[in-house]
């Protein structure tokens, strides 16, 4: 089920999410095939941390992988993936279905790579949802910009 700050957020701005039944698409490939699209098409949400416990994520497509090396320039030092424990108490939502909408409070950066595609699909809140959405909507709902970040 969508969470509530997630649905008002998508009401909002009137998008809609799919879902599916439940954990069915936890990973960019499960989530592409059972959408229907190409893997680029699945904006992942990967959650960085740095040593000084400092939070970004990075929205990238899903045949991607983010560059550590651009990440560190554009941020100003050095990340890891975050866990999946540090992910959830960090968003409120689990590795797979974190949702970049409803978190105003988090360095959120966009891989310009989006941009290949009409529509991608965030997940909305579960590892069973995608939110289609054209990617310079994604960037205005979540007041992000589009950086050269993934290999």
């Amino acid at each position: 089920m969508i969470p509530a700050k997630v649905q008002s957020i998508l009401r909002a701005n009137n998008l809609e999410a799919i879902e599916f039944e439940e954990n069915s698409t936890p990973t960019a490939p499960l989530a592409a095939a059972k959408l229907g699209v190409t893997l680029g098409q699945i904006a992942k949400s990967l959650r960085f941390v740095s040593k000084q416990r400092r939070f970004y994520l990075v929205v990238c497509p899903g045949d991607r992988k983010v560059s550590s090396s651009k990440l560190k320039s554009l941020v100003g030092e050095k990340t890891r993936m975050a866990s999946h424990e540090e992910t959830l108490a960090a968003t409120g939502f689990f590795p797979g279905g974190v949702c970049p909408f409803s978190l105003p409070e988090v360095s959120l950066y966009l891989d310009r790579r989006l941009l290949d595609y009409t529509t991608v699909y965030p997940a909305a809140g579960t590892a069973a949802s995608g939110v289609p959405v054209s990617p310079r909507r994604l960037a205005e709902i979540t007041g992000s910009k589009f950086h050269d970040l993934t290999q």
